[in-house]
């Protein structure tokens, strides 16, 4: 495991994940939120951030947290592990609260990039039945063929499958 895609629903402990595992794997981790908003929420144009994360899946060990499920095929293609964070929706709104209560809003370089409001809030809450279904697809397409897939329910699952990841 040396090139790891981390995808999954807002709020479902993706950054938490990834920057456990890139310590575990000595692998430099990437958020994509941190990669696709500057400091006053301004999104960098898609076709600059299909080419950084170009330019990142070419290195030779990786680890990138993130949805956006236009780019997705850029790093399915080049992954040899997805992690789909697949967790149940009321624990994924849980977890976009719980880091605004931890966190508070706004940028906090470690990955944490925290601004709710109701097209995040029905993002999360609609995840599964809109968003998963089109990630599924993409893996099994872009995925399946090379790299493993790993699908981690909850909390409890994640901390228990980073236990069998060397430290």
């Amino acid at each position: 495991m040396k090139k790891v895609a981390i995808v999954g629903c807002g709020g479902s402990g993706k950054s938490h994940l990834a920057r456990q595992l890139a310590m575990r794997l000595d692998a430099p981790v990437t958020h994509l939120d941190a990669a696709f908003y500057d400091e006053e929420w301004n999104a960098l144009p898609m076709e600059k951030f299909a080419e950084v994360q170009r330019e990142l899946v070419a290195q030779p060990a990786w680890v990138i947290d993130g949805n956006y499920n236009s780019t997705l095929q850029i790093r399915l293609e080049a992954c040899d592990t997805v992690v789909l964070m697949d967790v149940s929706t009321p624990a994924a709104l849980w977890g976009i609260l719980s880091r605004q209560i931890r966190h508070g809003a706004g940028h906090k370089g470690n990955g944490v990039h925290n601004r709710i409001h109701w097209g995040v809030i029905k993002y999360v809450a609609t995840y599964r039945r809109k968003m998963r279904p089109r990630v599924m697809a993409k893996i099994e397409e872009f995925a399946a063929g090379h790299a493993e897939v790993v699908m981690l329910t909850g909390r409890r699952h994640t901390r228990r499958w980073l236990q069998q990841i060397a430290a």
